[in-house]
């Protein structure tokens, strides 16, 4: 048998750890406080699943688990560290700003809520759009009643803003 095909001389595939959501280039990494117990909650987790493969993986396996771990950490403590978390403002103001929830409504479809919240906490699935995102970036400063026009592949949409609203944190 041939020796490219025993185990003993394959190459381990390159470790790649997947990368997190990029911060636009100069942009300050704004969270909701939601946001920050969200990354906290994710370094508790990893913290965990290390200490469950370094107890249960052995040899090449648990090399590589624990190079990805590390990876994901490393990732994370630097989102942690530059993390600037922005409180909900004590008298809400009218205008969209950062962790807002705003309703808006097009001309031809149903009410839509967003919530503006940092790169991390985004989910689009959820109605959490990052504050850079074009959508967030054309509500932004928007009060209710106000029209705000977003660039689509299907072309431009007019939004208008129906209400602006500020989840408590927590």
């Amino acid at each position: 048998m041939s020796k490219a095909f025993t185990s003993e001389e394959t190459q381990a595939d390159p470790i790649v750890v997947p990368p997190r959501a990029p911060l636009p280039d100069g942009a300050v990494n704004y969270v909701t406080p939601r946001g920050l117990e969200l990354l906290r909650a994710e370094s508790r987790e990893l913290a965990e699943e290390r200490v469950r493969v370094e107890q249960s993986l052995d040899g090449a396996e648990r090399a590589h688990a624990l190079t990805l771990l590390t990876g994901r950490k490393l990732d994370l403590d630097e989102r942690l560290t530059s993390a600037v978390l922005v409180e909900p403002p004590a008298e809400p103001p009218d205008q969209v700003r950062f962790g807002a929830a705003v309703t808006v409504c097009a001309e031809d479809g149903p009410e839509r809520v967003y919530r503006i919240v940092g790169v991390d906490e985004a989910d689009p699935t959820q109605g959490c759009i990052a504050f850079s995102s074009p959508l967030a970036r054309a509500l932004l400063g928007r009060r209710a009643g106000d029209v705000a026009t977003v660039r689509t592949p299907r072309g431009d949409e007019e939004l208008e803003v129906l209400a602006v609203d500020y989840p408590p944190a927590g």
